[in-house]
Parts: structure tokens; sequence; C-alpha cells
């Protein structure tokens, strides 16, 4: 299996999903078997906990955006993952999905911790999934962890449980000081994930996006492929987008 993590660079909205469009061609014609996008990659974690400003965030699923990747996904015949802010009525939730070139969107996960908004953040509005599952694919068996949730010992126990193939974990992880700073990652941040892993014992591919300081607090992107011995076998740098290929 051919993966490819895409770091994208978040702006817009429609030049976020404009450019995950484009990065979709670009891993085709790379022969790509699979692509995984962060977390909220089509419009970064800007909600503010104000439900006017942040239901307009939301798309449902399935919706404008998920049609448009599930057309690509069959006419390029390649399998897509990527995180996106959910609207169900008037509820938001943290998602991601899993689309196959066949079938469409097999897996939808919703997030289970809630640090993706404000502690007072109205529950009735901003929401959490309740449930996690593995879907089997033809490139075998796939889950989903988002963000926070890797660092849930409950959730992870479900992992251990359902052992899926492999675990796609788009998140999304900025410094407080808006930097990119590589050696704070390397030091700080960076072993606490792979420990993670090796918890899980599932080999997992991580993608953060890229955003300015004034966007989200600024997302530092970043991205690797873990093996639960804790052995990277593919990553990428922080502070710069771009695609991590991995053949595994």
């Amino acid at each position: 299996m051919k993966m490819a993590l895409i770091v994208n660079h978040v702006t817009n909205i429609e030049a976020n999903f404009r450019h995950i469009v484009d990065a979709i061609h670009k891993c085709v014609d790379d022969k790509t078997d699979l692509i995984l996008f962060p977390e909220a990659a089509i419009t970064g974690l800007i909600n503010d906990d104000n439900p006017l400003h942040d239901i307009l965030l939301g798309s449902p699923i399935p919706g404008e955006f998920t049609n448009t990747l599930t057309e690509v996904a069959r006419d390029q015949k390649i399998h897509i993952g990527i995180g996106i802010l959910e609207r169900e009525g008037n509820k938001l939730y943290d998602s991601a999905i899993l689309i196959t070139p066949d079938k469409g969107i097999v897996l939808k996960y919703r997030r289970m911790t809630s640090g993706w908004h404000g502690k007072h953040a109205n529950p009735k509005v901003y929401c959490e999934g309740n449930e996690f599952k593995k879907v089997e694919t033809a490139l075998g068996t796939f889950a989903f962890l988002i963000c926070g949730d890797l660092f849930d010992d409950d959730l992870i126990a479900q992992v251990q449980k359902l052992q899926p193939d492999w675990l796609l974990f788009p998140f999304a992880r900025c410094f407080r000081d808006g930097t990119y700073d590589q050696e704070k990652w390397d030091k700080e941040e960076k072993s606490k994930y792979i420990e993670r892993v090796k918890i899980v014992r599932v080999i997992t591919f991580m993608v953060n996006y890229l955003a300015d300081k004034k966007l989200d607090g600024g997302s530092f992107g970043g991205a690797m492929v873990v093996l639960p011995t804790c052995e990277v076998i593919a990553e990428m740098p922080i502070g710069r987008e771009g695609v991590l290929y991995v053949e595994i």
C-alpha cells in the first residue's frame, strides 16, 4: 500500500477545498492508494464556541463537500481519509470519514474527547461521538482516532480490542506562541505520541495541518508513520506544507 499524508495549509474554506482536490489529483498521478488529510482539514479548528459562527463552518455528511470527494475517489480509484467539522441539524461534531472508490463513505467517526471546543461551549450544539469501530476495505481494516482521543485510555482499550490493521490519526496541534519549533516538538511532544502508538499496538498514520497563528493559534503541521515498536518509518518536519509518502 502506498500512502500519502497531506499537510495542507489552511486559509479560507473555498481555497482549502480547492487545494485538497488538487492534492488528491497529484497523489493519483503518483500512484497512491490512500490519502489522509488532517483534522478539520477543510476549515481548520477556527470555531470559537459561538454557535451563530460555528454552525456555518460545519458540513453535513453526506453533503456538498463529501459528495465531491466521493466522486473524485470513484473517478480516480483512490481511498481518501479526511477530518471535517460535521453539521447535523443544529449540532456540530469533530468528525473524520474514510471514502473508498467502490463504496463511497464506508466509515464515519466522531471524535469522543471534547478538546476541540471550549469547556463552556453549549453541549447541545458541540457534541462528541459515542462509537468506535473499524471497517474492512480492499486495503485492510481501518479505524480512526482524532487528536486528543489518542490520549484517552478507554478509547485505546477499544482500539486494542478491535485491532484494525491500520489506525488513521488526523489531528490539529499548535504551540501557544504560534511558532513552528522543530526542536520543541522533538524534545517535548513527539515522544508522547509515539508512546501512545506503542500502547495501541497498531501501525498509525498521523497528520497535522499547517496554519498561521492568527487563524487558529498556528497549527504547525508535521506528519509521521509510527510502528507499535516505536519506530518512526516516515516523517515530515513541522512548519511546512507538502506530502509525506510511505509504502508499507
